[in-house]
């Protein structure tokens, strides 16, 4: 199943990327889900890869944090969150441009605010997995948290629980 088609963009492709049986099994267990459940862990697991990619390299850290982040949001087992979020590097690194705006733009009329939150503090965890968050990273949060519709105010505070990775302090501090 093609990502995007999860998330309901695009014709995508109905069949599973691999005849492996185990692959084959991750992939049923991920169709029978919730399909509004599916669409939101979808859209989240996504918007975190845009993140990652921001300064188009995505880390060891920063993939073992978004698979803990989608296992736990998910509750799905490891082997699901590992598929979702290399389904999510994937699409992002293929159409991340294109479609960037219009998968956060859909997460915004799905998520409550509370969950906008989450899914901020969730992208600094990314971001900062590998002790620094770089420039690209912290504009990408700051552009999402706009297309989220989040004020500046809410922003900033998140933002401050992680200003020791921010590349940008650490420069002026050395």
């Amino acid at each position: 199943m093609s990502f995007l088609k999860l998330l309901g963009f695009g014709p995508g492709d109905s069949d599973p990327p691999s005849n492996d049986e185990n692959l084959r099994k991750i992939i049923e267990a991920l169709d029978s889900m919730d399909t509004r459940e599916a669409r939101y862990l979808g859209m989240f697991a996504y918007i975190l890869g845009r993140v990652a990619h921001a300064d188009l390299d995505v880390s060891q850290e920063e993939t073992r944090e978004m698979e803990k982040i989608v296992r736990e949001l998910g509750q799905l087992p490891a082997d699901q969150a590992i598929l979702v979020v290399q389904m999510a590097k994937a699409q992002n690194r293929l159409f991340g441009g294109t479609d960037n705006f219009l998968i956060t733009r859909e997460f915004n009329k799905l998520a409550t605010k509370d969950q906008k939150i989450a899914l901020m503090r969730c992208l600094f965890a990314v971001s900062s997995s590998d002790e620094e968050i770089s420039s690209e990273e912290d504009r990408e949060v700051r552009q999402i948290a706009s297309e989220l519709k989040l004020e500046h105010k809410e922003f900033i505070a998140i933002r401050s629980e992680y200003k020791q990775h921010l590349s940008v302090l650490k420069k002026r501090r050395g």
